[in-house]
């Protein structure tokens, strides 16, 4: 039999260990970045593969939609959900340069890049956030322990300290739910 309560341990433990480290302050930093840019009239761009990318759309989603409160809507893109650009472009060019594509098509100096990866290596993750900064977009990394090569291309890099893939998602999922709860009480209170 599964040994439930003990993923539930080590999850509260990690959780813990967290909390208790530097990656709290990064945090701080990327709701910062995102408060400046939404106060600013600009937009986020997200992206990322595989749980990534349904992260990169469940971020956008509360933030365009809602997450705790009624409000306007933030300007936020998965750049994960269009399934003719993705497929056309890998197709007929690489799919290494997939997001940097649309960073070019749709972003902007002053929006935000918030790429994810887990591991910090994807090269069309880190492609993204290098044309990002190229064109003065801000940039956010959402990654693990080591940060990987996506490091040198963030203005904030959300450095997970740990390395286990899903217990870097768990983590993944807390922190953009505590960046869309600043947000919220940030721009949307009176």
């Amino acid at each position: 039999m599964a040994d439930y309560a003990g993923v539930f341990r080590l999850v509260s433990s990690n959780m813990a260990r967290v909390a208790d480290s530097a990656y709290i302050e990064a945090v701080g930093r990327a709701a910062d970045l995102l408060h400046d840019a939404f106060a600013s009239g600009r937009k986020l761009l997200v992206f990322g593969n595989g749980g990534s990318s349904s992260d990169a759309q469940h971020l956008t989603a509360e933030l365009v939609g809602r997450f705790a409160r009624e409000r306007a809507p933030l300007p936020a893109v998965a750049l994960t959900t269009n399934q003719a650009i993705l497929t056309a472009w890998s197709n007929d060019h690489d799919f290494d340069d997939v997001f940097a594509r649309q960073i070019q098509a749709l972003g902007a100096a002053g929006d935000v890049a918030l790429g994810i990866s887990t591991s910090g290596t994807s090269a069309n993750v880190v492609n993204a956030l290098r044309r990002a900064r190229e064109l003065g977009l801000r940039t956010v990394g959402l990654t693990g322990e080591s940060g990987g090569s996506m490091r040198e291309h963030c203005d904030v890099l959300l450095a997970v300290p740990l390395t286990e893939t899903a217990r870097i998602q768990e983590v993944h999922l807390v922190t953009y739910h505590a960046i869309c709860a600043a947000l919220e009480e940030r721009l949307f209170t009176a």
